[in-house]
């Protein structure tokens, strides 16, 4: 069998569905999901397979206008999984659209080299005659090679995307054991499973000022593994946030991180949290690294 394989980055404006989607194209759970905006932070991969190719994902965080330093490290990470991608495959939330980011996303795209593909996704939202207008419409600004209609939660749509993508790879040597399905380090996506979990419980009240570093990964005797994670805020009112009341939150957050993670990994969980204060973390260089983001001066 020839196998062919191939770079594909998903991009977008902030919470247009882009995880899902390579979700969705991988077949299980690669990319953290959430309601808040900008939860990708770094270029995790997933890796979808489709007859004899291999579709490698490259997971942008949202394309928006940076403010401070680790808005200008997501954008950076967003565009740097850009580049040498065989397709570049822009997502488009048909409900929400945010037109304010996503019209200077066309027109960046419109100049660059590679194949394009659109995606117009939440078809199971949106009135039909809608997103034919708004096909018409981005295809007039940027020239798409295809169009897809799909619904990343529903999976409508989602087969015909992902076999064109695999017809579009190149030929050669597939990147990834075949059961493979992230370049995410298991202590690294351990730690974006605990920050969902942040997120979905504590939604407006936590801002998106929040990290979680990894302190300890540790294969246990038994077969189980021990993860101790802690969970970076700006200030002591967050942290009571996080804790709650007589530390209720953070049980609930750790027991739900740790029966999602006991599915991932397929092992028994022991996940032990903790909260600290650290007011100027965005501005800290080593935490990039642990969050696996690059320093941008």
């Amino acid at each position: 069998m020839t196998q062919h394989c191939g770079l594909v980055a998903v991009i977008g404006a902030p919470n247009a569905g882009k995880s899902t989607l390579v979700n969705a194209l991988v077949g299980q759970k690669v990319a953290i999901t959430s309601a808040k905006a900008q939860t990708t932070r770094a270029r995790l991969l997933g890796i979808a397979l489709e007859g004899d190719a291999q579709i490698i994902l490259a997971d942008t965080p949202g394309i928006f206008a940076p403010k401070r330093r680790l808005d200008r490290a997501m954008v950076a990470a967003a565009w740097e999984g850009a580049q040498e991608a065989d397709a570049l495959l822009l997502i488009v939330d048909t409900v929400k659209l945010r037109r304010h980011e996503l019209m200077p996303l066309l027109e960046t795209l419109k100049d660059r080299p590679e194949r394009k593909v659109l995606v117009l996704n939440k078809v199971d939202a949106g009135a039909k005659e809608k997103l034919l207008q708004l096909a018409q419409e981005f295809t007039a600004e940027v020239t798409f090679d295809e169009v897809f209609f799909v619904s990343a939660l529903t999976g409508d749509g989602i087969p015909e995307l992902k076999s064109w993508l695999a017809r579009l790879m190149p030929e050669g040597p597939w990147h990834y054991p075949e059961d493979q399905v992230s370049d995410a380090s298991e202590r690294l996506l351990a730690c974006e499973i605990t920050r969902e979990q942040l997120y979905r419980q504590l939604h407006e009240e936590l801002p998106y000022d929040a990290a979680v570093r990894p302190e300890a990964y540790t294969q246990r005797k038994d077969g189980s593994v021990e993860i101790r994670q802690q969970i970076v805020v700006a200030r002591d009112g967050q942290r009571a946030i996080v804790l709650g009341k007589r530390g209720a939150r953070i049980k609930a957050i750790g027991e739900a991180a740790r029966k999602e993670l006991t599915e991932v990994l397929g092992q028994k969980v022991h996940l032990f949290l903790h909260v600290k204060v650290e007011e100027n973390w965005a501005e800290t260089k080593d935490i990039y690294e642990e969050i696996g983001l690059d320093w941008v001066k």
